[in-house]
């Protein structure tokens, strides 16, 4: 699923999308391109995931989202990120729904989750978790624009890769670092290149072992 999807998705369990004109609920996912809003709502329709009354100018939810039912979260699953090379697409489709306490989970909007291949940042710190592989990764999609240090989900190439952020401007550059028990090498971009932040890594949820 597109990110703007998954952000139109979750902006649909609290508003009645249909009232709004598509530049307000641009506002809304910051996106300043009207028709964009249009391809996308046409998308979640042909997905069976927005149904869209235009005689009632209402928009209602079919598949759920991210949404809290009695105390629980259920998060969009859309894919994997690699943790060494980018190799693995991750913004394609949702593949299922990770159901969670919200106990477990320190925000509610905005998430989707990753799971992670490779073990790139098995030396990672997120409140004190590494990223091992088969891990859920929680992405916040609405963090805005990454600081030096954050840990990021981003996407080179259609592919998806989990690694650390690092501003380095002396050289005017973007270096996407790992954190790991082996060597891998980094990521450099230079910041008029084409690539894509999705979100930043809010938690790390451990499957058991």
């Amino acid at each position: 699923m597109h990110i703007l999807q998954h952000k139109i998705l979750n902006l649909a369990h609290e508003r009645n999308l249909g009232s709004l004109t598509l530049r307000q609920i641009g506002n809304l996912v910051k996106e300043s391109h009207p028709q964009k809003i249009r391809h996308h709502l046409m998308q979640l329709e042909k997905k069976n995931l927005l149904k869209i009354n235009r005689k009632k100018r209402k928009i209602e939810v079919v598949r759920p989202g991210t949404i809290q039912t009695a105390g629980f979260l259920s998060i969009p699953i859309v894919g994997t990120a690699n943790c060494g090379s980018a190799t693995i697409f991750a913004d394609q489709n949702i593949e299922g729904f990770l159901k969670i306490s919200e106990r477990l989970v320190s925000r509610k909007r905005g998430l989707f989750v990753i799971k992670a291949v490779g073990n790139s940042m098995n030396r990672a710190s997120i409140s004190g978790n590494n990223i091992e592989e088969g891990d859920y990764v929680v992405i916040n999609s609405e963090a805005g624009t990454p600081k030096d240090g954050d840990y990021v989900l981003s996407i080179i190439d259609e592919a998806g890769n989990i690694k650390k952020y690092k501003e380095d401007r002396k050289n005017n550059q973007i270096v996407l670092l790992s954190e790991s028990t082996q060597d891998y090498p980094p990521i450099f971009i230079h910041p008029d290149d084409k690539f894509i932040i999705n979100g930043k890594v809010e938690q790390i949820i451990k499957p058991p072992k």
